[in-house]
């Protein structure tokens, strides 16, 4: 009995050693990416936005929700002579570039999957149903998406004063695959193609091969 828990013991530390080494790694990693990005906006004179928190403690957080498992990233920028109107504005460009990006990705799954089995008409349609679903799914993310925290500097634009934006996104992929359900259940009512192909489109939508 004696042996077996010495055994046992040997092999849970044959285990912990790389997972140990690993995690060390990656804190080495994490600090030289934080260096970095704070070298980098310091360079770009980059200042936190719409919060009192400084621009190290704001970053240090996004990291800090981009350790947990299931959330996706998104990055935006504006320019734009009016700090509250950048705001509104870095949420509409998030919104559209994730529903344009699942879009794509959906285009991609019918085109790859489904394209021989379909007629020239209903490939045709089928682009209709692509500009209503990322319409739907910009819609429905918003909800979904928080903003963790935002940057901005001083600039010239167009021979003007103006603001330069960059903001940081994340949102819950479980979430999100709940947006584009309710999305693909609102754009499949305008088309009859991806209604006549609705239980695969939605598999693809629901499997997660959108994200």
């Amino acid at each position: 009995m004696k042996k077996t828990i010495i055994l046992a013991l040997m092999a849970l530390a044959i285990v912990a050693v790389p997972a140990n080494a690993q995690s060390k790694q990656l804190e080495k990693q994490l600090k030289k990416e934080y260096k970095l990005k704070m070298k980098e906006y310091a360079k770009g004179d980059w200042k936190v936005f719409g919060t009192s928190r400084t621009l190290e403690v704001a970053l240090l957080l996004h990291y800090e929700k981009l350790a947990d498992d299931g959330v996706k990233e998104i990055t935006t920028q504006t320019i734009s002579t009016n700090k509250n109107l950048a705001k509104d504005k870095l949420m509409m460009n998030a919104c559209t570039k994730y529903a344009q990006e699942m879009g794509s990705n959906i285009k991609g799954r019918i085109n790859g999957d489904m394209a021989s089995k379909l007629t020239p008409e209903e490939l045709d349609e089928f682009e209709q149903f692509y500009a209503a679903y990322e319409n739907n799914v910009s819609a429905e993310i918003k909800g979904e998406l928080h903003n963790t925290f935002c940057i901005y500097r001083e600039i010239k634009h167009n021979g003007m004063p103006a603001y330069e934006f960059e903001a940081y996104f994340i949102v819950d992929m479980e979430a999100a695959s709940a947006a584009r359900i309710r999305a693909f259940e609102n754009a499949v009512k305008e088309s009859a193609v991806a209604q006549k192909y609705a239980e695969k489109v939605s598999e693809f939508i629901r499997n997660g091969s959108a994200e």
